[in-house]
């Protein structure tokens, strides 16, 4: 059909990517500003000096055990976590951070400094794109603190790995699938979180994406003039993703292929369809000009597995 080519479905990245990678930064609580760091390093600089002009010796290197090194004492906990916010807010080092806040579930696994490392750390995978690291560090917490608030930010942020690396329509999406379930969990288990809007749409921005794959699969049955391989894949188009862009192409795809079939009522059911939901659709200019050609007019076969669809959600 006319203009065909302009309607390829986009990718995620080209036509969503203002939504991509919104309200996924941390919760505002682990913003802090530093307050202890500044202070620990001075008063580390000012012992160190002290200590170079007492004249006293070194005892460390009296240690007949081994080196003073081999088993350095524990860092305070809040200076591991303050580090580590300094290299990801003010270095932009996200890789950096991760090491300090994995070190202080390394020193302090039992604190409560330890749990805040731990979102942390999978947001700062996120940020550095490393998304396995990111699904990994945030399913271990919802495993170890299902009960707590960031429990909701941890699914979101599985969600929004998977959702990052959706390909486009012309290969495989499981990424796809996985990124709507992972955040269909962010509204099923938290649907008063703040995150759970931005699941809803991006879920939607996904289910788009499904129904261009099957499009565009469609499509190419119809090239080949396998009508009924098309219209497989646009039903599902339309009894699944109707609430897409995508649809007004579908149903006007059914018209033409049920057209070449002979099965005239069916076209002249998703034409009618097409032209009571969206008349000025493009589309259905299409779709009309097919029946019409045929001798026929638009008319709704309210028995029709279209028809039925589109008022199972109260469309038509």
């Amino acid at each position: 059909m006319p203009g065909d080519g302009d309607r390829e479905p986009l990718t995620v990245s080209r036509q969503f990517g203002d939504v991509t990678r919104m309200s996924s930064s941390p919760p505002a609580i682990f913003r802090r500003p530093l307050t202890r760091v500044g202070a620990v390093v001075l008063v580390a600089l000012s012992l160190g000096a002290c200590s170079s002009f007492s004249g006293l010796p070194d005892l460390g290197s009296f240690n007949i055990f081994g080196s003073k090194d081999d088993n350095p004492p524990d860092e305070p906990a809040d200076r591991l976590y303050n580090e580590g916010l300094y290299y990801l807010n003010s270095e932009r080092k996200p890789k950096e951070a991760v090491k300090k806040f994995e070190e202080v579930d390394r020193q302090h696994p039992y604190s409560e400094w330890a749990r805040k490392a731990l979102i942390m750390s999978a947001y700062s995978y996120y940020q550095s794109g490393s998304y396995d690291e990111c699904v990994a560090a945030a399913k271990r917490y919802i495993t170890l603190h299902p009960g707590t608030p960031d429990a909701a930010y941890a699914q979101f942020l599985i969600g929004s790995s998977y959702y990052d690396q959706i390909p486009d329509i012309t290969r495989d999406q499981d990424q796809t699938e996985k990124a709507m379930a992972a955040l269909d969990e962010v509204i099923r288990k938290y649907p008063d979180s703040e995150y759970a809007n931005n699941a809803k749409q991006k879920i939607e921005v996904a289910r788009d994406q499904l129904a261009g794959k099957e499009m565009q699969v469609g499509r190419y049955y119809l090239e080949k003039h396998d009508y009924t391989g098309a219209i497989n894949r646009f039903k599902v188009v339309v009894t699944k993703y109707q609430t897409t862009r995508h649809v007004e192409e579908a149903l006007e795809r059914l018209t033409e292929s049920y057209m070449a079939l002979g099965i005239i009522d069916e076209a002249q059911t998703a034409a009618a369809v097409l032209g009571h939901n969206f008349p000025d659709s493009s589309w259905y200019k299409h779709a009309y000009a097919l029946v019409k050609s045929g001798g026929r007019e638009p008319s709704e076969n309210k028995g029709s597995w279209i028809s039925k669809a589109f008022k199972k959600v109260g469309l038509g």
